[in-house]
């Protein structure tokens, strides 16, 4: 990293761990939330390109379902693939560390050293699509439209930012109202920079049904609505060569093709319809790839390890719901996933049970908590289910058998104890005789096939969970709405406890539908804002990220699902890629197009 030592200029943001003078400010090419940068400022290239990979070519996706429309931040309707990478960002995120970001449209930064203000430099080269200078007014106008008309979530957790304002053409300066690493940092390495002279006359929350001026590498040149989109790499794209762009984005064509349903998709790919399938479903990777195709060796069928952060998928309940607000009903419901059956019957014993919010990181909580954990626990003692300290968290264990009735013994003490009876093999309330019927809301065919065994299982408890599949613009409408009693859906991964967990989990952001399982907790929003006041702590972070993970573990927010750890991926042999893949990526934009190998395709594939 070049750096100037004068008055005001002193110091690298990486060197996180210098005392800094109250009067000094920082200067540096690159942002770090977490740990330590890689990547110098002078560094040609990600460790995970080949910086001579050839351009050119095609590559064909499936999508499965629909879409209306090509604005990525509307509050209402579905917007096409690819539609969040129309635009560029000030910073681009290396995908082989952690919250590490690299200078894109932004040049550099300088910020005090209580984070209170922040100025950016932009390239001066940086151009919108229509060869618009990217300026500071647009950084300051894109800040605005997405307070005033964005998502109520990107209001609730800038709202310390007190303005986003021009210096000159090239440098923006943000100013905080109450000074705050995270959000600062935040802000300025994700910030999303809309063409002010575009987006000035018309809504940001509104459906949008033409692509939109933009400004990343690639650009909508085709589509049928709801039906196909086709992206063209811009061939004078400004920031191609710039070291976070060498040897990605290596297609000059990228086209997404809509399907009704998984198995029509997957069908279509052995046909030859599309290039590149990752697979989610076990039953199709361990029973369906196969046919001419596969004999003939067109297509290359591979499991890739890894060891990323695995997102909690679950079937999440709405503790909104009557049926749902009592953490023992929701504990009672997990004993109805039979996951050692389902792994053995349906999944031919390829996933392992997720437990944990922290999957795969060392903030996993496992066993005891620790006397760090004791210690930030103590404040929310009281508010806190007592398991959290005298309990190892483990989901329901059966023996695979199909038949659960030791599980049903447990659960139905806790429907008990939460005023629920069995009446003539129907679980009723007792106060208003009810019955226990609660909806499943889903919008894909596979999911109801998961779905089935829970609901078979909930009937011996009488218990009865209709599936009701809708399709995808009305689900999406519907979870907004927080219209549902039980989504198949999902958490993010977590490499660190990040303040992301914020929008997640706390209460403050009810609002956003992140928080899908609709948390009020006290305890975790002391233990989310602890997480986000402490992210320059690692050992103060790795305490309140594995008390956290305890705390949502023991109050039964969801069914936890599973996960697996490779890459499940089949594609028509005519890529290369580099010999290292990035650590937490499948690297997908750092493939390219092999000529020879392609050369010995079906016409249709090459």
């Amino acid at each position: 990293m070049v750096m100037r030592r004068n008055w005001a200029l002193v110091l690298c943001f990486m060197l996180t761990s210098v005392q800094l003078a109250a009067s000094e400010v920082i200067e540096s090419t690159h942002l770090v939330g977490f740990g330590e940068a890689k990547y110098p400022s002078n560094f040609p290239y990600f460790d995970y390109v080949n910086p001579e990979a050839p351009k050119g070519g095609t590559v064909t996706y499936a999508q499965v379902g629909t879409y209306d429309n090509f604005n990525r931040y509307a509050t209402r309707g579905v917007s096409a693939a690819r539609a969040e990478a129309m635009y560029d960002t000030l910073f681009v995120a290396a995908a082989d560390e952690i919250d590490s970001y690299y200078p894109l449209i932004a040049e550099k930064v300088r910020y005090s050293d209580d984070y209170s203000w922040m100025e950016v430099d932009i390239n001066p080269k940086a151009r919108f699509h229509d060869g618009h200078p990217i300026t500071a007014e647009d950084v300051a106008f894109s800040f605005s439209k997405f307070m005033t008309q964005g998502v109520p979530q990107y209001k609730v957790y800038y709202k310390d930012v007190k303005s986003v304002t021009t210096v000159s053409a090239g440098t923006a300066r943000v100013e905080m109202a109450k000074p705050n690493r995270e959000v600062l940092l935040s802000l300025v390495q994700n910030l999303t920079v809309l063409p002010a002279h575009y987006w000035k006359d018309k809504d940001l929350g509104e459906p949008l049904n033409e692509p939109p001026l933009g400004s990343s590498s690639y650009k909508v040149v085709d589509y049928k609505p709801g039906q196909s989109v086709t992206y063209a790499r811009m061939k004078d794209y400004w920031a191609a060569s710039l070291p976070v762009n060498i040897g990605r984005n290596n297609f000059d064509t990228i086209r997404y093709d809509y399907y009704r349903d998984e198995t029509v998709t997957l069908e279509a790919f052995k046909a030859g319809e599309y290039d590149v399938r990752e697979e989610n479903v076990a039953k199709f990777w361990a029973t369906m790839y196969e046919g001419p195709n596969f004999d003939k060796g067109f297509i290359r069928k591979e499991e890739i390890p890894h060891q990323i952060p695995q997102a909690m998928q679950a079937f999440v309940f709405n503790t909104d719901s009557p049926f749902f607000s009592d953490s023992r009903v929701r504990e009672a419901l997990n004993y109805a996933l039979d996951f050692q059956w389902m792994n053995k019957t349906l999944f031919y014993d390829q996933y392992q049970r997720t437990r944990s919010f922290f999957q795969n990181t060392d903030y996993e909580a496992k066993g005891l908590p620790s006397e760090a954990e004791l210690a930030v626990l103590e404040p929310i003692k009281d508010k806190i289910p007592p398991r959290v300290f005298t309990h190892f968290y483990q989901p329901p264990v059966t023996d695979g058998s199909g038949r659960i009735r030791a599980q049903i013994r447990k659960a139905l003490p806790l429907l008990k104890e939460a005023g629920w009876e069995l009446k003539d093999k129907v679980m009723v309330n007792v106060k208003s005789g009810e019955p226990f019927i609660f909806e499943l809301l889903i919008y894909s065919p596979s999911t109801e096939r998961l779905a089935i065994p829970v609901q078979k299982n909930l009937k011996q408890m009488g218990i009865e969970m209709k599936i009701r599949t809708v399709d995808t613009t009305q689900y999406i409408k519907r979870v907004r709405d927080r219209d549902f009693d039980m989504v198949s859906a999902g958490y993010g991964a977590n490499p660190y406890p990040s303040p992301n967990l914020l929008i997640a989990w706390n209460s403050k952001f009810i609002d956003s539908t992140y928080n899908t399982a609709g948390v009020r907790d006290p305890a975790i929003d002391y233990l989310t804002e602890k997480i986000a006041d402490n992210q320059q702590n690692p050992n103060a972070l790795l305490a309140y990220g594995r008390a956290l993970d305890r705390v949502l573990q023991w109050n039964f927010f969801v069914i936890p699902q599973w996960h697996i750890s490779k890459f499940r991926v089949a594609s028509w042999d005519k890529f290369s890629r580099p010999a290292i893949r990035p650590k937490y990526q499948l690297g997908q934009d750092t493939w390219w197009i092999d000529q020879e190998k392609a050369r010995k395709l079906p016409e249709k594939r090459r």
